[in-house]
């Protein structure tokens, strides 16, 4: 499992660019990455029967999936 989350950290360092295609640095690199892998959590936030979680379960799956990335 953690290596999933590496990869997505190192998925979401690599698409750290601004439009000119420049890395992005500082407090915009810090706030790019961290939408980032809530965007890569909530797409994975579903239950066992493929619904989406909502509530309480979304929230703690969200927590959780955000810590270990």
């Amino acid at each position: 499992m953690k290596r999933i989350f590496l990869a997505m950290a190192q998925s979401c360092e690599t698409q750290a660019v601004s439009k000119e295609g420049k890395p992005l640095t500082g407090a915009a690199k810090t706030s790019f990455i961290k939408k980032c892998k809530v965007d890569a959590c909530a797409t994975k936030a579903v239950s066992k029967d493929g619904k989406p979680l909502s509530g309480a379960a979304k929230n703690s799956f969200m927590k959780k999936c955000a810590k270990e990335a």
